[in-house]
């Protein structure tokens, strides 16, 4: 029993084992996530020359708490959500909505966000979120690959040059601040939880 459950997300202790109220519980987890990524894309913290979001931290506190199957699964969704039309990005609808907003300059940041849910649940599968040295050796591999994918799409669009000034560069000590704040975080929640 203590093997079953040291390899399970922390949702695992609220999903029903199987059945249809299994599946009304991961629905109703994912639309709660994208809520959450919502909520934190239009929260600024301003840190120096930009504002940042706070939604890196919502992708790997998501990922961590659902696993890897349902926190693409809830990626997915919050990206269909905005390929719909509502306003759930950061720059909507103020820059633009939809499909036109996803192919502008964050779109390689997005489709990262995908990958960095991916890695960070993959790593509590495993069972690295109890421990925070190893959730954040994955958490850190999830952000730098996210922000090569957002690099790389901008420097298609602007050029190598200005995409590492204003697509990466002035992120790095937030988004750190970040993966450092999860990493610890979701260890934190599991020591509570073994306690009660």
């Amino acid at each position: 029993m203590a093997i079953a459950t040291t390899m399970r997300p922390l949702v695992s202790l609220t999903l029903p084992e199987r059945g249809a109220a299994r599946l009304a519980t991961q629905l109703f987890l994912a639309l709660a996530g994208t809520l959450l990524l919502t909520l934190s894309a239009k929260t600024k913290v301003v840190l120096g020359p930009v504002d940042i979001s706070l939604q890196t931290l919502a992708v790997l506190l998501i990922a961590s708490a659902f696993g890897l199957r349902l926190a693409v699964a809830t990626l997915l969704l919050y990206l269909a959500e905005g390929a719909f039309g509502l306003p759930v990005f950061q720059g909507t609808p103020e820059k633009g909505i939809g499909i036109a907003y996803m192919l502008g300059s964050t779109g390689g940041y997005l489709a990262g966000f995908v990958v960095m849910a991916a890695i960070a649940g993959l790593a509590a599968d495993r069972g690295w979120d109890r421990s925070p040295f190893k959730l954040i050796g994955a958490m850190l591999t999830a952000e730098v690959l996210m922000m090569a994918m957002g690099f790389a799409w901008l420097a298609m669009l602007i050029g190598p040059e200005k995409s590492w000034q204003v697509g990466v560069l002035p992120f790095i000590i937030g988004d750190l601040i970040k993966v450092a704040l999860a990493a610890s975080l979701v260890p934190a929640v599991w020591a509570l939880v073994k306690r009660g």
